[in-house]
Formats: C-alpha cells, sequence, structure tokens
C-alpha cells in the first residue's frame, strides 16, 4: 500500500512533532508527501497550513511570526492567519489583502503537535495514564525511519520476534515459541492481550528494581489506526511501562518515529535517563531489521508474503485497513499501480541508486 495514494489516510490524526520545537518559529514538516508549515499563534496555539505562499509559492516555513502571531512570508511579506487566509500585503497597506493558503486541523496533546489534513474520522488517541495520578511522562524519540509505518506497527505487536531481533536485550533465544495472544476488535482498531516471558538484563533489574534473571511482560496493546500504537506492560512487581509509539508517514518510504513513556514509578526509583537507554536499545533493533523491509506493504494475505499464525495481529490490521478502503470508495494502490515515473522512481529508491 502506497500511503501517499489512499485519500482515506489524510483523515486521521498524526503527531508531527515536539511542541516545544515551535518555540523559535516556523517548522516544515512532511506529511503524506504534503509539505506543510507549523507555528504557534500568540495564544501558543500550534497551527498548521500548506508551506507554500500563494504569492510567488516561496516556502511560508521561511518566514517568521509576528508580534500578533500570525504568519509572514519571508520573500515579499504576506501575513496570514491559522485559517490561511491572507491578512496583509506590506506593499498595499491601504488596501483590502486577498489570497489564501490551504490550512489543516491542528491540535496539542500530550506534548507534541498532532494534524489532520481532512475532516477526522475518529478523535485522537484517548491514553488514561495522562490524566491518571501517579504516572510521569517520558519523552523519548523522535526522529524519521526509512521503513512504512505499516511494518512498524506490526512488529510492534509481533511477539514472534523477541528472541532473535532482541536477543541482546530482553529476548529469550531458548525460547522462540511465541506468547499466546488474545484479539478484542475496537473502534478504528483494536486490542491485544498476551503474557511473555523475558529476560531481565543489567539495566532492567536496576530500573524494576528486580534482581530474578527471568520476569513476565503483562501486555495491553491498542493499535489505533493506521499508525499510533499504546503498549501497557505491567511487570509481577507492579511496575508499568507503557510506550506510546507513532510512524507518522512523512510519504510511502519514511515514516517519522515519535515515541513517548508513561511510568509509575519516581526519577528516584528509575532515571529517566535510564529508562531512555533501555528502550533505544530495544528501538535500534528493532530499526536495524525494519529498515530492511519493503515499505509496499500489501494488504492483501495473498499478495507475495508469507505467514504464520504469530502474524495474526499484522493480518487483523491489514483487513481492517482493506475494509476502511473499501467503506471510501478506494482500492489498495500497490508500486505496480503508480504512474509509470513515481513507479520508476520508487523502484530505484528501492534498490538505493
Amino acid at each position: 500500500m502506497l500511503v501517499t495514494h489512499q485519500p482515506v489516510l489524510r483523515r486521521f490524526w498524526y503527531p508531527v512533532l515536539p511542541l516545544e520545537q515551535l518555540d523559535p518559529g516556523p517548522v516544515p514538516f512532511t506529511l503524506l508527501g504534503e509539505r506543510i508549515v507549523l507555528w504557534r499563534g500568540a495564544d501558543g496555539v500550534p497551527a498548521a497550513l500548506a508551506d507554500r505562499c500563494c504569492h510567488r509559492t516561496a516556502q511560508l516555513s521561511k518566514g517568521w511570526v509576528t508580534e500578533a502571531g500570525e504568519l509572514q512570508c519571508g520573500y515579499h511579506g504576506w501575513t496570514f492567519d491559522r485559517c490561511g487566509q491572507c491578512v496583509h500585503i506590506p506593499q498595499q497597506p491601504d488596501l483590502p489583502p486577498r489570497g489564501q493558503v490551504a490550512s489543516y486541523r491542528c491540535e496539542a496533546r500530550y506534548g507534541y503537535v498532532w494534524v489532520c489534513l481532512d475532516e477526522p474520522l475518529a478523535e485522537l488517541p484517548d491514553f488514561p495514564e495522562a490524566r491518571e495520578d501517579g504516572y510521569r511522562q517520558i519523552d523519548e524519540f523522535y526522529e524519521p525511519w526509512a521503513c512504512a509505518g505499516l511494518r512498524v506497527m506490526e512488529n510492534s505487536f509481533d511477539n514472534a520476534h523477541f528472541s532473535f531481533v532482541h536477543r541482546a536485550t530482553f529476548g529469550l533465544s531458548d525460547n522462540p515459541r511465541p506468547a499466546e495472544l488474545k484479539i478484542t476488535p475496537a473502534e478504528y482498531g483494536f486490542v491485544m492481550r498476551a503474557v511473555a516471558p523475558v529476560r531481565n538484563p543489567e539495566l532492567q533489574k536496576e530500573l524494576l528494581q528486580m534482581a530474578d534473571e527471568r520476569t513476565e511482560r503483562h501486555m495491553e496493546s491498542r493499535w489505533f489506526m493506521p499508525f499510533v500504537r499504546k503498549l501497557r506492560i505491567a511487570y509481577p512487581n507492579g511496575v508499568v511501562h507503557s510506550i506510546v509509539t507513532a510512524a507518522t508517514p512523512i510519504d510511502d518510504r519514511h515514516s517519522q518515529i515519535v515515541q513517548w513513556a508513561w511510568r509509575n514509578d519516581s526519577e528516584a526509583d528509575a532515571p529517566a535517563a535510564k529508562v531512555i537507554a533501555f528502550d533505544r536499545q530495544v528501538t535500534e533493533e528493532d530499526r536495524a531489521i525494519l529498515e530492511t523491509t519493503d515499505f509496499d506493504v500489501p494488504l492483501d494475505a495473498a499478495g507475495g508474503e508469507s505467514h504464520m499464525p504469530s502474524d495474526k495481529p499484522g493480518l487483523v490490521m491489514r483487513q481492517q485497513l482493506r475494509e476502511l478502503l473499501a467503506a471510501h470508495g478506494e482500492r489498495e494502490v500497490r508500486r505496480s499501480d503508480a504512474p509509470r515515473g513515481q513507479a520508476v522512481t520508487l523502484l530505484r529508491k528501492m534498490s538505493g541508486e
């Protein structure tokens, strides 16, 4: 599936960057192939427009934010409000301004800027830990991966790769059988539950304050269509580590990985820097493999990939995405379906040319 060719994917919310990154001024971002610009108004609320001035097409992200909290183009000074309406033309101060730039829905939540390019199909994901007492938020990673978002999501629900990809961290090399799982449907997604035996390496022993060589992860994973996942891990000693991972689609081949965590312990119990260090090691193990995969993930089960029973979460994702496309009058667009020029470019990118 080529995400930039599926219009319905524009109707979901994606975290695009940490809110604090807007403090210095406007920031460009590419979401589903659409170049946008983000900034904070005078009230501190973020806004998103197409990153093209309607005057001479200069990038608005090369401009600045005025004292009134509006976005001024760095080329000729045309100024726009958060709705994309031109409100001031310096060269014609006595005439009514004209011109419009496309605007997008934009909200701040959980310390990040979320954007939806079209009429939303669902609300922003709700994470109870954000409002429950006893949890602290740890912001972990914000970086682009050369990988399709669906690959990242499938991997997040894959219990079969622990013993291999994560053999240097928590995987049990002597126990490759994946933990049994149960999937419960949810609106625009599902919930998966499983209990997985894992190794307890030295850093985790310190963070969990558990001396055991092995322990169990009681996992509850929620998939929010299309590319957001929250994994709640509860350990036998009561420590809860909830991880939110979003694979925000930059284009068909690249995803911006946005990840943060909530924990129910304290900084004294488990320093944030060490929590990040362990999760960093785990995600680097995933990244090394995922960036070797084909970005054109087939939604059809007969799309050329073989499967095994533990692949069920990913197969359910593909089925739900097929149903989503069909419900909105779309069919899956694959690399072979793209216009010839685009197909050649995609093949060259795959081969590293």
